[in-house]
């Protein structure tokens, strides 16, 4: 249970969630600028000058490579500080050291810190220093619990963007990197690959060295013109031989490990724990590199749970991804277990789609890619289901942008639409019978209906794909008590 004091620190969070408000340069700008001011008040300037710091930006698969790192290092004795985004069930997922979320105790000791400190000021100087927002504020305290912490190690995840992020109020990270691009959050970073790169690379520091992974031309041409005017040695790496077991499930995962190998080697490169000789590839994989990233574990990221009341029944196939191509990869993922489930259970399985995105998405972008990559693999889902999340805390990104709470389903049917849309045309084309999809009220019925559907069909085990928000399959992981 949680106590009155966390209990008390969420509400103060909370506060700081703004409305989403128009993106514009200057907006952006002046909010960056007003961090280095928090960092004084606070009295951090100096100690996160001095942390050795991973920073690492990208479209997909930040959280994967930042998981990846903190995991190869922690194996090194070195003491981790891991700052990820978003959490799905509890905010001080975000914050973990040595591997584990920081304790509530500490969270509140150092909530409040921070939050008094910044308080008084804004009291004192009225509008001249507000409050900061509440992804900035994360990542102030995020500063305060690893400095006081003393980690050896930071590994830091973009929010949103680069440029005007708030973890970029860093100076000298050791080594950064740049996970795959992609189209998302338009709307801010900006409608081409090229506009997009741009503001990723925003996180280059004159000399510090990166890293990237093979990149499509247009985002790559930015991402080489950024460096080569901060003279940073960008290199590429390519994705992890397949022959090493990864932690986390996926094709696409082997891209964010060969990157967290790539970042961790020049870390302990640059802090004289390894010198070259030892971490040369030609030897293979260091022990430690290995285990790590076998132990690798990131919530909501391909995950596989049974269901609490209907174990045999019904299992839940969890995966957050939101943009196009993590659709692709979700979906290569998810009919992949399904044909290995099918080879070990002779129980008939029915696949069944449990789908939100945020209404800033563009679900014809998102669900065709779903659809067609399943299907491509021999796997059809017998129905889907529309609902809204639930989550109120955790509906947070950088700047503080949140999903606003609609009462009507205006926005599941707008989803369902475009999936009959696509059912139509292929049951049309191949002489199919159309499956059934469904908009429910909420995420709690959805899960009762499930439940009741799967006590009347005892002969028929429910493979259920929840997709498209982190938020939902966080909201589904704290209904089911995961």
């Amino acid at each position: 249970m949680a106590s009155a004091r966390y209990q008390d620190a969420l509400e103060a969070l909370s506060s700081l969630i703004t409305k989403r408000t128009r993106f514009v340069n200057s907006n952006q700008s002046q909010r960056f600028r007003l961090l280095f001011h928090y960092l004084k008040v606070l009295e951090l300037e100096d100690a996160v000058s001095q942390m050795k710091i991973i920073h690492v930006a990208g479209t997909k698969g930040k959280g994967s490579t930042c998981t990846f790192s903190e995991c190869i290092l922690r194996n090194y004795g070195l003491r981790t500080g891991l700052f990820t985004s978003p959490h799905l069930i509890d905010v001080r997922e975000r914050f973990r050291l040595n591997g584990i979320e920081i304790s509530q105790e500490k969270f509140v000791e150092y909530f409040w810190f921070c939050f008094h400190k910044l308080k008084v000021v804004q009291e004192k100087t009225s509008n001249e220093s507000p409050m900061p927002t509440y992804f900035c504020f994360l990542v102030l305290l995020a500063f305060k619990i690893f400095a006081t912490e003393q980690v050896d190690v930071v590994i830091l995840e973009v929010g949103l963007g680069g440029r005007f992020d708030a973890t970029n109020v860093i100076q000298k990270p050791v080594v950064c990197g740049i996970t795959s691009l992609g189209y998302d959050h338009m709307e801010i970073l900006g409608h081409t690959l090229a506009e997009i790169a741009a503001e990723k690379a925003g996180i280059f520091k004159s000399g510090v060295p990166a890293f990237t992974v093979p990149q499509p031309n247009e985002a790559m041409r930015v991402l080489n013109e950024k460096a080569s005017q901060l003279e940073v040695n960008l290199q590429v790496v390519e994705p992890l031989d397949t022959s090493h077991k990864l932690g986390l499930q996926g094709e696409h995962q082997y891209l964010n490990a060969g990157l967290a190998v790539a970042l961790c080697t020049t870390f302990l490169q640059e802090i004289g724990i390894e010198d070259k000789n030892g971490l040369n590839k030609t030897n293979g994989l260091p022990e430690k590199f290995i285990s790590g990233l076998s132990n690798a574990y990131l919530m909501g990221r391909a995950m596989i749970v049974p269901d609490t009341e209907l174990p045999e029944e019904i299992v839940f196939y969890l995966d957050g991804a939101h943009s196009p191509e993590s659709m692709e990869a979700c979906a290569t993922w998810f009919s992949k277990q399904i044909k290995q489930n099918q080879e070990r259970n002779k129980k008939i399985s029915e696949q069944i789609l449990l789908f939100n995105c945020m209404s800033v998405r563009d679900p014809s972008l998102l669900l065709p890619r779903l659809r067609s990559k399943c299907i491509d693999q021999g796997v059809g889902f017998k129905k889907a289901v529309f609902v809204p999340n639930v989550s109120v805390y955790n509906q947070v990104g950088s700047w503080s942008i949140v999903e606003p709470r609609v009462d009507s389903m205006t926005w599941q049917f707008s989803l369902q639409r475009v999936w009959e849309r696509l059912a139509r045309g292929e049951a049309k084309s191949k002489g199919k019978e159309e499956e059934k999809s469904f908009v429910l009220p909420s995420l709690p019925i959805a899960v009762d209906w499930l439940r009741e559907n799967a006590r009347r069909s005892k002969q028929v085990r429910f493979q259920v794909l929840v997709t498209g928000s982190l938020h939902l399959v966080g909201d589904l992981l704290r209904l089911i008590k995961k």
